[in-house]
């Protein structure tokens, strides 16, 4: 098991935990207070999911590479995930968030910055959630 790699976890979980606190806090402020929830949602569960994947990393049988693959594919999609959203919050953005963005759109270059940030959380989460499944199903040779 990489412990550093599951202290990172943990550490940037918890970082995220808080941008998604202080992101609540700033509800009533945002073009979108609903997508603003959802912002301040994603910091938290993600910050959350984190955590806990930082606590259970022991039972994750990776190769380094894929190890190395998994840590910055979730780094990046769960922190992208909840950047994009509060950048959909702030311009007011819809096209890919038609129920939370209802009533409410951006200029045309804002939502297909949106639309692409949240498509590449997608992929990227779904690529690396695929990478830990694997990882907990493989053999450890430990």
């Amino acid at each position: 098991m990489n412990t550093l790699i599951a202290k990172r976890f943990v550490a940037l979980g918890a970082v995220l935990f808080l941008l998604g606190l202080f992101t609540g806090f700033g509800i009533p402020e945002f073009t979108n207070p609903r997508m603003a929830l959802a912002s301040h949602l994603e910091g938290v569960m993600n910050g959350t999911f984190l955590i806990a994947l930082g606590a259970a990393w022991g039972y994750v049988n990776l190769s380094p590479k894929l190890e190395s693959a998994a840590f910055w594919l979730l780094i990046y999609g769960s922190f992208a995930n909840w950047a994009f959203v509060t950048l959909a919050a702030i311009f007011g953005a819809s096209e890919m968030t038609p129920i939370a963005g209802t009533g409410f759109s951006a200029s045309p270059m804002q939502e297909q910055m949106v639309s692409l940030g949240l498509i590449s959380v997608g992929l990227t989460m779904l690529a690396s959630i695929a990478i830990i499944v694997f990882g907990l199903f493989k053999g450890n040779d430990a």
